[in-house]
């Protein structure tokens, strides 16, 4: 199997990787609130939100080396495409 094939299965998959971590971010965020609960009373509130943003900080580092792995091999896809049109120009060799 050539370098081309294995560069692209890579990146697909953290491509796919990175979109699944993304996607179970936002649904865990879904049931996130945006307010202040003062009252003692709505304690469970409180203790619910606070499981969301718990779990959302478990995934975020996940996330963002997902999205960095993703951004560095599409770096590597987009030289080895510049390089060999360089090659096909004989401009390098």
């Amino acid at each position: 199997m050539g370098f081309m094939p294995i560069m692209w299965v890579v990146w697909s998959s953290l491509v796919v990787i990175a979109a699944g971590l993304y996607i179970y971010r936002s649904s865990l965020t879904r049931d996130e609130e945006d307010q202040i609960f003062l009252d003692d009373s709505f304690e469970h509130e409180k203790a619910a939100q606070a499981v969301i943003v718990s779990k959302v900080a478990r995934v975020e580092p996940y996330l963002h080396v997902a999205q960095w792995l993703v951004l560095a091999m599409t770096a590597v896809v987009v030289i080895y495409y510049v390089w060999n049109i360089l090659e096909q120009l004989n401009i390098v060799h």
